[in-house]
Formats: C-alpha cells, structure tokens, sequence
C-alpha cells in the first residue's frame, strides 16, 4: 500500500488539471490496518470483501469464492457511485472484484482505463492476472517485463518513495540518531514485526560486531522485549554502541543516511529505497514465501550492489559476513556506487503522471 500513496501523494503535489484537483477514492480490504492509514492521510476509504482463490484448499476455496462474489457485486456499486476515470492497482487479491467489475462496466457507462503497477521484479499471480485485464503497467525494472503479457503496454519507472524520504547528509543523520561519528554504522531491520531469524542471528553476534562498529537495530515489536534484554546484558563498554529501536517512522531518514551498510529481507523497497541512498546491503530473502524476495536480492546482487546471504546460513554466515565487508571500504564504496546508479528517484511522480494521461485520453 506504502508505493500507492506514495503516488497519490505525488498526485496531489502536481499541476492540477484546469476543471480542479483529482477526485480519489481508495478502496481496499475489510477489517485492515490499511483503512486507518489512509484515512489518515485524508484519502477517502471504501472496503470490499476479497479472497485469494489462487493455491487455495478445497475446504476453504467455497467461502473465498462467495467472498470474491461479493466483491464483484460491491465494486460494481461503488464504479457506479464514484465514477472514475481511471483505476490503479498495485497488487494482491483485494483488486479482483474492482478489476473485473471495471471491465464490464453497467450499461450506459464508460469503462474506466487502468494502471497496474508492478513493484517487485517477478509479479506474483494476482498481478500477473491484474496485467492482462490492464491499459497500462507501469515497472520498478526492466527485468519484470519478461512476466508480462505482450500486448499490455508499460512504463519503466522505478519505485515510488515516501514523500518525507530525503536525502540526509550523513553526519546530520549520525547526530540526529546520536551515533558516534568515528565508528561506522551497521543497519539491522526486518520490517514493523521484525525478521525472527535475522534478529536472532544479531543477537548472537552482536558481541564480536560492537568492538568495531555501532548498530542500529529496529527490533520489531515482536522481539522488542528479548533486544531489550540482550541489550542489558552486553558489557558496559559495548551496549552503549547498540542503538535499539522498536519501529522508526520519520526516523528512517536518518537511519538510511547514516548507514555504512544494511542488512534486511530483499522487499520491493529494498530496489527503491537503498538505491536512493546509494546504501549497500546484505539481503535476507524470506524464505517461506513465494520466491519473490530471492529475485528481487538477485537482481541487486548481479549489479553489485548487495550481498545475498541464504536465511538458512544466517547463523553461521552472519558475523564473517558483517565483519568481511564493513572491514573493507573500497568494496562497500563500489556496493554504494552500484546500488545509487540504480536509482529512479522520480518514480512516484512518472506514475502520477501516467494517472494523469490516462485520465483524459485512450492508451495505446
């Protein structure tokens, strides 16, 4: 959801069109964290009953069939409400019953055109199904062309970014943070609920880590209690330079900048957000998923910008790894290059744009 307001966002930032500002309704799944985060930002917000039916078991594929019914017959009712020009989608299996309610529209009405946005490299099967009922795709990369159908046109234009992400100098970031500026920095995160493996894989090394570099690690509230501890029970000398974090929001700004290298799961924002920070990585793909992240961590790995380590390796491979590139700086300042040649910092506002065309003209 974080690339979709991403590009409302950008949406509301740009020219507006003689006859006012663009009219946006968000329409997502029932009972999600994502209705109070919209809500928040000012975005009117509608639900509708969705299910996958992709992989699905037999007992539960009857009930998610009737919930995709459903869908379809609210999506209908809220096209013929709300009218729009043009749909955007970016993913999962809530967009279902709006995309196939827009593709046979109620007597009488247009129907309205659609993007798709495709933020990892290998779309997933909801996207992929999403595409060839789409106008337009638009693409974090060029690889993910490969996925598509032939016919569908598409756009290259990169991962839309949050609208506060900036670019910090580095040592304002180190100070806003508290860090030391003679030490480098370690980034460890693995998103709102933490990465159990690659927390677990940290607290093991952050002893032999410590003595040559700061770590700032944003736990996740699942672990926050054990960092807390471990934190406590680090030597004197040494727990002062683990800076521990539960989540950070505006923060995150700082965190990237000040980072000499970062280690994560390999999301979609791993091929927008370090990019823009010219930050290296070492990846974790999360293994038990479709294996979108391992393409994703590959693709960076290829250009020279990450480093991929297997989360089965992680407890073995860990601190050799960490200690291997931070003791080398030539190699993680060519990691930096690679990684910041792969930015599209204009992504959000290429999508805004592509909305905008379609809005007030056929696509090809």
């Amino acid at each position: 959801m974080y690339p979709a307001l991403s590009v409302l966002q950008a949406l509301r930032a740009g020219v507006e069109p003689a006859d006012g500002p663009a009219q946006v309704l968000w329409v997502g799944g029932e009972q999600g964290m994502e209705e109070q985060l919209v809500q928040r930002e000012g975005i009117p917000f509608e639900s509708i009953p969705a299910a996958g039916v992709h992989g699905v078991g037999l007992r539960a594929l009857p009930g998610n069939v009737l919930r995709l019914a459903r869908g379809l017959s609210k999506s209908r009712r809220i096209l013929k409400t709300f009218n729009p020009d043009v749909l955007f989608f970016t993913g999962g299996f809530v967009a279902a019953p709006m995309a196939l309610a827009a593709r046979w529209p109620a007597s009488g009405r247009k129907r309205p055109r659609s993007l798709v946005y495709v933020p990892d490299i290998e779309p997933g099967w909801a996207l992929r199904a999403l595409a060839r009922l789409a106008d337009h795709v638009a693409l974090t990369v060029e690889d993910s062309q490969a996925f598509l159908p032939r016919k569908v046109g598409r756009t290259v234009s990169g991962y839309p970014l949050r609208k506060n992400l900036e670019k910090w100098d580095k040592a304002a970031a180190s100070q806003a943070l508290g860090l030391q500026a003679d030490l480098p920095v370690f980034l460890v995160w693995g998103g709102s609920k933490g990465a159990r493996s690659i927390n677990q894989a940290l607290f093991e090394a952050l002893p032999q880590l410590l003595p040559d570099m700061q770590v700032v690690h944003i736990s996740g509230q699942n672990a926050w209690q054990q960092a807390l501890q471990v934190k406590q029970d680090l030597p004197v000398g040494l727990s002062g330079r683990y800076y521990l974090y539960a989540y950070l929001h505006g923060e995150m700004n700082a965190a990237l900048a000040s980072a000499d290298l970062v280690l994560s799961r390999a999301g979609a924002s791993s091929l927008g957000e370090y990019p823009f920070f010219g930050l290296p990585a070492v990846l974790v793909p999360y293994p038990y998923a479709w294996r979108y992240q391992k393409v994703n961590a590959d693709y960076l790995v290829q250009r020279g910008a990450a480093f991929l380590l297997p989360d089965a390796d992680l407890g073995q491979n860990l601190l050799p790894t960490i200690r291997s590139l931070m003791a080398d700086q030539p190699r993680r300042q060519a990691m930096s290059q690679a990684m910041r040649s792969l930015a599209r910092p204009d992504a959000a506002a290429t999508i805004a744009g592509l909305l905008r065309t379609m809005s007030t003209q056929e696509m090809s």
